[in-house]
């Protein structure tokens, strides 16, 4: 019995993906992107909001602060980067 089964095609490429806006592209092929999101407390049923910042690879420098864009996970690039940006889905104005 094979004891080194890969996984399949299909879980490996299930990759998480947000939408968050651009907060930094001062760095070189690196941004820092901010998501945000809501939700309800579980007692006070009050609307909370949260945000969390990842930062992204971004290859040609295309992004800039402002720009609302979907960044997927990827294998870690360096210290803190483990996201890419896959597009830009509107750019500021």
């Amino acid at each position: 019995m094979d004891s080194k089964i890969a996984a399949p095609i299909e879980d490996r490429n299930d990759r998480k993906a947000r939408e968050g806006v651009v907060v930094s592209d001062k760095m070189d092929k690196t941004r820092a992107v901010v998501v945000a999101w809501q939700s309800m407390h579980p007692r006070y049923k009050k609307v909370l909001r949260r945000s969390s910042k990842f930062y992204a690879h971004d290859e040609k420098n295309e992004s800039h602060v402002g720009d609302r864009v979907e960044i997927v996970e990827t294998r870690p690039l360096s210290k803190l980067k483990r996201w890419r940006i896959a597009r830009i889905v509107r750019k500021s104005s």
